[in-house]
């Protein structure tokens, strides 16, 4: 099944997750799992692992369950279990979120990622770190072409500070710690993630479900709002590629990455709800359209992933539509009471079969 390189090196290779539970989390863990990677995973004991639990062979991944702002904790895990890879998701990751908690947001944001940078520079066995940051790190101007790497970083909410700040640590340490080790340390920006198991607050599908089983309605605020949609799959195996070449080429590969759509993906909200309801057939979706407009959203939002696809040679293996239909699958399947870890399982194996993705790409 996983033919690729880039995938095969994860075979026994002993992998250290922060934020595990969460839901880029469960289906990172998912993969690692398949491709037989040794997997600890570090997370906050909170709603989240009940989730991960029924969505995830835990029994197989050694959970501690702590805050990454315990430096400590934190460092006697990770000397303990030796990882090679560190793959680095733990965050307050809503924009909502951070107005109610700006001081827990920025702390967890900005010195769980310092934590980490501070703990590669420490242990020689750690040969590779993944940080994940956000597409909201750059500095909003809502300009069509799409962000690059190099664009200016700044936030006017909590949230996207936060994370922008992680990125200018980040290259502060990578210039003048990182680059004389041997070890490749690099940050990943991703556009709006989509799929199966999603239930964080005030995001449009995980709303739009708990309507439906709530029997509530559903209110839009910004239909009109466009984002780059892609299936949580897509950045996944995109952090994968670069864990693998951050280990085996760690001075060319430690940089800052965007993972995101080409540009005909962009859709608007709208759009994207037509799409996910007609899939959840026979579970009807009741829009409506809220006038509250307290809270300010950008309109546009878009990465540019060039240098991904020309470096990495990652690109987006489902297209939108496709992209909402595997997530509506499985929201589908959890409304009907259905095995979601199986239905994971399912979706992984299509995503990185190469037989499957020599057929989808014929869709683009």
């Amino acid at each position: 099944m996983f033919n690729d390189t880039f995938l095969k090196y994860y075979k026994n290779k002993k992998v250290f997750i922060t934020g595990h539970t969460g839901f880029k989390g469960v289906w990172l863990t998912n993969t690692l799992l398949s491709l037989r990677a040794r997997i600890m995973g570090y997370s906050l004991n909170d709603e989240k692992i009940k989730n991960f639990k029924k969505n995830c062979d835990y029994k197989k991944v050694k959970s501690i369950y702590s805050n990454i702002l315990d430096r400590k904790k934190l460092e006697k895990e990770i000397f303990r279990f030796k990882p090679q890879i560190i793959f680095h998701l733990a965050a307050q990751s809503l924009v909502i979120k951070s107005f109610a908690k700006p001081k827990e947001t920025i702390e967890t944001n900005l010195n769980g990622t310092l934590n980490i940078l501070e703990i590669c520079r420490k242990f020689i066995f750690i040969k590779s770190a993944v940080i994940i940051t956000s597409d909201k790190c750059y500095l909003n101007k809502e300009i069509e072409r799409g962000y690059r790497e190099d664009d200016i970083l700044g936030g006017q909410d909590p949230y996207s500070t936060s994370k922008a700040s992680a990125e200018i640590i980040f290259n502060a340490y990578n210039i003048n710690f990182f680059k004389k080790k041997k070890i490749g340390v690099a940050t990943c920006r991703a556009g709006n993630v989509i799929g199966g198991g999603d239930w964080s607050e005030n995001r449009i599908i995980p709303d739009a479900i708990k309507s439906i089983k709530n029997k509530k309605k559903f209110y839009l605020r910004n239909p009109l709002s466009t984002r780059p949609w892609q299936h949580v799959l897509e950045p996944i195996s995109g952090y994968l590629k670069l864990g693998y070449y951050l280990s085996i080429k760690p001075k060319s590969f430690s940089q800052s990455w965007n993972f995101g759509p080409k540009g005909n993906q962009i859709k608007n909200v709208r759009n994207l709800i037509k799409i996910l309801s007609s899939n959840l057939y026979p579970f009807k979706l009741k829009v409506f359209y809220s006038k509250n407009k307290k809270i300010k959203e950008a309109k546009l939002l878009k990465l540019n992933s060039q240098k991904a696809f020309e470096l990495l040679k990652w690109k987006c293996k489902w297209n939108m539509e496709q992209a909402i239909e595997k997530t509506a699958f499985w929201y589908k399947a959890f409304l009907l009471n259905e095995d979601t870890k199986k239905l994971i399982k399912k979706q992984i194996r299509e995503y990185f079969s190469n037989r499957e993705n020599k057929k989808k790409q014929n869709h683009h």
